[in-house]
């Protein structure tokens, strides 16, 4: 729960541990801590904690718990995957899109470096992609597609299934980057035919430093850390059982909220779109509509008119209000938003521009308070600014 006095709007950035998650971590920081790879019966309890949440995690979306590998995050999902399918021998191309996130853009640039090519598709204004912009980029050396299920500043989401199907039809690895996705809209990744997924655990109520890479049954890739035989020898390194047990807690709760957060979140944030493309003239809604469907329930981002967003976001952080400027990966950034700029706007636009983020604990009064402090705020700036 929020305290009386701090307003959180961020939760595409990270969300607060769900409090059964916690306890249910507890016990192996303290009393079941033997190490799930040691042969005696003290590891039994760890070992089978680790197992649990393999299924936990899989269950969400239809997948075998054999096909679920802890990692540290969506970050290291990320490199492992596009790495290991450069690595692979299918072939040296990556067809991504100019939207995704730092941990796949990043190691694009990183494998261009060693060789790689990468085609980086653009997004039209909302920020989707067509799966016949996918189809055409395919060449022969073609060794994996790299498109995020959810967009992580603007909220849109892209049409997987039917980029899973292209890339089933013509025999390429698919992996999605579905870190804002996981446990906020239904994913089935046989339905989807999806080789690769991506996840985070501190994004739907997990602890942070957890996540998984699902890898399909058929899918052979190498690992990215070397080591001891973990992870069935594709993810060295002593398993973090508390954080897994967590995530595995955290997945299976949400999953079975998901339809009631849903609603709950849309509503919060219809309510803010409302009011302050409303209140606040030269406000505008960035990516998809609200009512469309193709957008993520909790997510929110704005452009205001002659407005800095770092400027803005100081007088809110002053009134007890979290919100972001974008990817909670690039806060500090000199350069604008590349998603924003991706889709169209200008630099001076995207720097004007914030991304709010609801969750289920959020009130109505909340929204209004916030909704306010915006107009408010942007009213005052404005004024300061013309004074001048």
């Amino acid at each position: 729960m929020n305290t009386p006095d701090l307003i959180y709007l961020d939760h595409a950035a990270t969300t607060r541990t769900l409090p059964e998650a916690v306890r249910a971590m507890l016990p192996y920081f303290t009393e079941v801590y033997g190490n799930p790879s040691s042969a005696y019966g003290f590891s039994d309890r760890p070992r089978e904690a680790a197992a649990r949440a393999r299924k936990q995690c899989a269950d969400v979306i239809g997948a075998d718990a054999s096909e679920i590998f802890f990692t540290s995050g969506g970050t290291e999902s990320d490199n492992w995957a596009l790495t290991a399918a450069v690595l692979s021998g299918r072939g040296r191309r990556i067809i991504t899109s100019a939207v995704e996130h730092p941990a796949v853009l990043r190691t694009c640039a990183f494998l261009e470096a060693h060789g790689a090519r990468v085609t980086y598709l653009q997004p039209d204004r909302e920020g989707f992609l067509s799966p016949e912009q996918v189809e055409n980029a395919l060449t022969p050396d073609t060794c994996l597609i790299s498109v995020m299920t959810a967009n992580n500043e603007i909220g849109t989401i892209e049409p997987i299934r039917e980029i899973g199907a292209l890339a089933k039809r013509h025999g390429i690895l698919f992996h999605t980057d579905a870190v804002q996705a996981y446990c906020h809209i239904p994913i089935d990744v046989k339905r989807d035919h999806i080789g690769l997924m991506s996840v985070s655990g501190h994004k739907f109520g997990g602890p942070r430093g957890t996540g998984f890479l699902y890898i399909r049954k058929d899918v052979k890739i190498g690992a990215l850390l070397h080591g001891g035989p973990q992870e069935r020898n594709r993810r060295a390194g002593t398993e973090n059982i508390p954080g897994i047990v967590g995530m595995g807690t955290a997945a299976e709760l949400s999953a079975s909220r998901l339809a009631e957060n849903t609603g709950r979140e849309r509503a919060l944030r219809d309510r803010l779109v409302s009011r302050v493309l409303s209140e606040i003239p030269g406000a505008s809604l960035n990516g998809p509509p609200v009512n469309g469907g193709q957008r993520l329930a909790n997510n929110a981002d704005f452009t205001f008119d002659g407005i800095r967003s770092d400027a803005l976001l100081i007088r809110l952080d002053l009134q007890g209000i979290c919100v972001s400027a974008g990817s909670a990966c690039s806060t500090g950034a000199l350069t604008p938003s590349h998603v924003l700029t991706a889709i169209g706007l200008t630099e001076e636009e995207a720097r004007g521009s914030i991304r709010v983020s609801v969750g289920p604990e959020n009130t109505m009064e909340e929204i209004d308070r916030t909704a306010d402090a915006l107009r408010e705020n942007i009213q005052k700036m404005r004024e300061m600014i013309s004074s001048f």
